[in-house]
């Protein structure tokens, strides 16, 4: 079978000066590239504003950064285009295609592609649409949650979004309440394939319980007594790390580990201090993917009270180590929490995240039997998924 021709654009990876920035969409890309039969070519366009903020934090790295780089096995190219930081997002899509085309129509020249992807609807489809038209190719989107959510609001941003999605060989999304999302926005059913995240099975397994907690102990200066809640993610309003730090007060001597940075830790340390809580509440900033598997298996419930999800990928990474989940009803959350081992949809309040976690704690389930719910997750089925939609597409 000869292999298929791939331009992949992609806003969201990693690259040398964001190395965790979009690691799910590498890992997906490693699992393609590993098929054989996808000749891949990844552009990750990086946005740097004109001088003199492309000087200042955190825009400084980006503007230093290689044009390419190397992760998980994946290539990738790191062209820049002109950002115009707070203002300038709904152009974005323009800008994009015009800094990349030159670029791509002397790669395809080289050897021409066979169909455009992009993996994020925002920016990156409407770009993808205008480079795909100026080669004469087929071309898919890749729907993920916030891409829909926040920017289907903006009628500049849906507008085009609107556009492309008509013009797609194939739309993608992360689950199917996301898919009933894009429907209702507008986009063509008939055209939209849930698509499902993968899973690094030889890193996200469980721990032993007991050895994990002893470990993290050591690791992260996490106290081992008490139940102990996980809250994985960027410290934004948006992934509810207030409502989590606000059950605690209902879970006397549950502790809560929050392995994410961001915007909001000044004022969720604000919130600790107001509630009497900051010696339960542990801040561990960015927690390495060596480290995340060991601090999941510890957790005896992951707590992510989402405003807006298409499918986390933390909700598949904590039950395949064993850990239950309780979270609220958006997004793809039906689709991961199927039996009771998976864990508890709640409500999104912090009176229902405590009850949902005593609910937990006093009929736990076996790690084996939590992990088992993640069995059907994998990312060379991830892959396999992929290929043949682009190749239908295409």
């Amino acid at each position: 079978m000869k292999a298929l021709r791939v331009l992949s654009i992609s806003t969201l990876f990693p690259s040398p000066a964001r190395p965790a920035f979009g690691k799910f969409v590498a890992a997906q890309m490693a699992g393609v590239a590993a098929r054989g039969d996808i000749d891949l070519t990844v552009i990750n366009p990086v946005g740097v504003p004109p001088w003199p903020l492309s000087r200042l934090a955190p825009y400084r790295n980006l503007a230093a950064m290689p044009q390419a780089s190397e992760t998980a096995g994946v290539p990738a190219l790191h062209p820049s285009f002109r950002l115009i930081p707070r203002f300038g997002a709904i152009s974005n899509p323009a800008r994009i295609a015009k800094a990349l085309l030159p670029l791509v129509r002397k790669l395809h020249n080289e050897q021409p592609f066979d169909l455009v992807d992009a993996q994020f609807f925002f920016p990156d489809g409407p770009a993808a649409a205008r480079i795909a038209a100026d080669l004469g190719l087929p071309f898919t989107i890749k729907a993920r949650g916030s891409d829909i959510h926040h920017w289907g609001k903006e009628p500049g941003a849906l507008g085009q979004m609107l556009d492309a999605a008509s013009r797609a060989g194939a739309l993608l999304s992360v689950s199917e309440g996301l898919r009933r999302d894009m429907i209702a926005l507008g986009m063509p059913g008939d055209r939209i394939a849930v698509h499902y995240t993968g899973l690094d099975r030889t890193r996200f397994h469980p721990f032993d319980r007991g050895e994990a907690r002893t470990r993290i102990a050591q690791i992260l200066a996490i106290p081992s007594g008490g139940p102990l809640l996980v809250t994985p993610g960027a410290l934004i309003a948006i992934k509810g790390q207030r409502l989590a730090i606000e059950s605690l007060i209902a879970l006397p001597g549950a502790r809560l580990a929050l392995a994410g940075s961001g915007t909001d830790e000044a004022a969720l340390r604000e919130l600790m201090a107001k509630l009497g809580l900051a010696d339960r509440v542990h801040m561990l900033g960015q927690v390495s993917h060596d480290i995340l598997p060991l601090l999941l298996s510890a957790a005896d419930v992951m707590v992510l009270p989402s405003e807006r999800e298409g499918l986390a990928n933390a909700w598949v990474e904590a039950i395949a180590c064993g850990t239950p989940l309780v979270i609220p009803d958006v997004g793809g959350a039906r689709e991961v929490v199927r039996a009771p081992a998976a864990g508890l949809i709640v409500a999104r309040s912090a009176k229902a995240i405590a009850e949902g976690v005593r609910a937990i704690l006093a009929q736990p389930p076996s790690q084996a039997e939590t992990a088992a719910q993640a069995e059907r997750f994998s990312w060379e089925t991830n892959a396999e998924q992929l290929a043949a939609i682009w190749r239908e597409a295409a």
